[in-house]
């Protein structure tokens, strides 16, 4: 049968010398036998389960939790509850780093929608970034009232062509007005912009906000504290928090 040295198992196994010695160590991996000389000899069942270590470590699971699984043998729920502890471990960073790389795909393409990029301005992104979930939600709820203001006038115009009445239109059509200056209040009270030459945050007038050339993320606005007219990022307010 064959023998193998400290440094002919780390060789099959692609590791370093003190890799194996350190299993050693930890009682994970102990040589077979000893030379006459003093040095560690490994056999092909070490060979073996180094390879195995080294499959598990490939896993990322913990050295503690792998020399608890080799203790226990075949203990099938040990081995299944180690197994899914690590499954559960590797699933939750995946999605950490699935955030974080979402988080710089967004700031990569918000840079992309300046002018000018300075360390402020990255700032001033992720502040909003942070907020972009309260955001979000004011969104869905000017979303979703815009929808039911589009009902109420659709509904009464089908009304007013099929039964010749018009007052139940009209009085909709006041009403959806009504709604849209509601709704626009609502929302300028709950978005604040930031200013990208001073990168300080403000609420706009509403009349100025109302009437300002905006995309989906900026509106042209003046700043309050430096005066510069300026495309503003937008974000949630702290009153809306």
């Amino acid at each position: 049968m064959s023998k193998y040295t400290t440094g002919e198992i780390a060789r099959l196994c692609g590791v370093t010398v003190r890799t194996v010695q350190y299993y050693d160590r930890r009682n994970i991996l102990n040589p077979s036998e000893l030379s006459e000389g003093g040095r560690r000899l490994y056999s092909e069942d070490d060979l073996r389960r180094m390879k195995l270590i080294c499959y598990l470590r490939s896993l990322d699971l913990p050295i503690d939790s792998i020399a608890q699984l080799l203790a226990e043998g075949n203990s099938r729920e040990v081995i299944t509850l180690l197994l899914s502890q690590q499954e559960e471990t590797l699933r939750r960073e995946l999605q950490e780093r699935q955030e974080k790389l979402s988080s710089l795909e967004q700031l990569s393409k918000e840079l992309k929608s300046l002018d000018s990029v300075s360390l402020e301005s990255i700032g001033d992104i992720a502040f909003k970034m942070e907020n972009n979930s309260k955001l979000n939600r004011t969104h869905a709820l000017m979303l979703g009232l815009g929808i039911l203001m589009d009902l109420v006038w659709i509904g009464t115009l089908i009304y007013g062509v099929v039964k010749h009445i018009w007052w139940p239109f009209a009085a909709g059509l006041a009403l959806a007005v009504a709604m849209g200056v509601w709704i626009s209040r609502f929302y300028f009270k709950a978005v604040a912009y930031i200013c990208p030459q001073c990168h300080q945050i403000f609420r706009p007038r509403f009349r100025e906000a109302f009437f300002a050339r905006h995309t989906p993320k900026l509106r042209r606005l003046t700043c309050p504290h430096c005066g510069e007219k300026n495309f503003c990022i937008e974000t949630c307010s702290e009153k809306s928090n």
